[in-house]
This record gives C-alpha cells, sequence and structure tokens, in this order.
C-alpha cells in the first residue's frame, strides 16, 4: 500500500521505556519537518479507547476469555488504523505509533498462546497487507521490567500476569523482530544514555534512506 507519510511503530514489554521513545523520536520526526500524529493501541479514536478499558479494565465477576482479548484487540485497531492512520498517511503525515500488530502477534500469539493462523487470519480481515514502515522493539527483561512497571504505580489486568506470560511475550517479539527487515531491536538493559542513543540512530538512519 503506497501513501505519502511513514508508520512508525514503538513496541516493548511493559517497563521497556515506550513513553521516552516516543518522545525522543517525536522529537526527530518533527525536526526533520514532518507533520506528525501519535496514537497508541489499544485506543485511538473515541470507539477504540473504550475498547482499551474493557481489555485492560479488571472484571471481577467475570473471565476475560483469550478469545475476546484477541477480537477486542483487532477490533480496536481496525477503527484506528480506518480513521485515523491511513487517512492521515494519504495526507503525508507521520504517524506515530505507541504499538500495533506486533504486540498482538506476541502478547496473544506468544503470551496467550493462540493459534498463529487465527491471529492472521484476523490480521488479513482487519488490515490486509498494510504494515508499519518501520518498528522499534525495545527489548528488557521481563522481570526487570514488571518492577519498572510496578514503580509506576498499580498494574492493569494484563500487567497483572505472571512472569512467564510475559517470557513467552518476549521470546516472540524477538523472532518477530528479527525476522522483520524494518525492524530494529534495542537493548534497554544498558544505560538510560546508551538506549537513547541507539533509539536517535536507528531513527535518523532509517530517515536518511
Amino acid at each position: 500500500m503506497q501513501t505519502l507519510g511513514k508508520f512508525i511503530v514503538i513496541e516493548g514489554l511493559e517497563g521497556a521505556g515506550k513513553s521516552t521513545a516516543v518522545s525522543i523520536v517525536s522529537e526527530l520526526i518533527k525536526n526533520a519537518g514532518h507533520s506528525l500524529v501519535n496514537t497508541r493501541e489499544p485506543g485511538g479514536t473515541p470507539m477504540a479507547e473504550a475498547i482499551r478499558e474493557c481489555v485492560k479494565g479488571n472484571w471481577p465477576t467475570e473471565k476475560v476469555t483469550i478469545e475476546a482479548e484477541l477480537l477486542l484487540m483487532y477490533a480496536a485497531r481496525a477503527q484506528l488504523v480506518q480513521n485515523i492512520i491511513l487517512p492521515n498517511l494519504e495526507q503525508g503525515n507521520w504517524v506515530l505509533g505507541d504499538r500495533h500488530d506486533m504486540s498482538s502477534q506476541a502478547y496473544q500469539g506468544g503470551g496467550r498462546q493462540i493459534d498463529i493462523e487465527m491471529i492472521e487470519a484476523l490480521r488479513t480481515i482487519t488490515l490486509k497487507d498494510f504494515r508499519p514502515d518501520f518498528t522499534l522493539y525495545l527489548d528488557v527483561d521481563p522481570e526487570e521490567g514488571l518492577n519498572r512497571a510496578r514503580g509506576r504505580g498499580e498494574l492493569d489486568r494484563i500487567e497483572q500476569e505472571h512472569l512467564s506470560f510475559f517470557e513467552r511475550t518476549r521470546a516472540r517479539y524477538l523472532a518477530l523482530a528479527n525476522e522483520d527487515k524494518n525492524c530494529v531491536i534495542i537493548n534497554t538493559m544498558q544505560s538510560i544514555e546508551g538506549v537513547h542513543q541507539d533509539i536517535q540512530s536507528a531513527i535518523t538512519q532509517y530517515m536518511e534512506q
């Protein structure tokens, strides 16, 4: 799919530093003279934000099935892509996403261990051949990432999963990132200065292509 703008995505586990990365990348893109729209998943539209509450909220008297979780993620993504991302790309704006489809492949496919064919079928239905132009995957040890996330405050429903869930999610993330020629892996277990430098270098190199 040819568009005038570019779609860049930041991916990673809880505590990987996505918010900081979004700030760094946003500034670089704007300084390069591009109009920028920021999005997050799930969310980004009124309906998708309502779905986000359904996905992340705690439901004390009801079990959230893994199938329902997966379907909600793709429902929110369909709303965001069709109503926000594609129209902006077609207008020549750049879009920076805090998570996108790789998250579902990793969390629901790796963490929840949902059959990959089911996820691919939903991806094809909702996104067709649409993919990010460039992805930064921020890699962090799951235990360290969760400790960082706890330091921010109360954990949501998914963040409360067992460590093994996040270990499976990370393994799938790494497999996907290594297979994607348009993805760069950032080691976030190094110094903060090193992380920031690697992010800046990756985005600068991409924009200079």
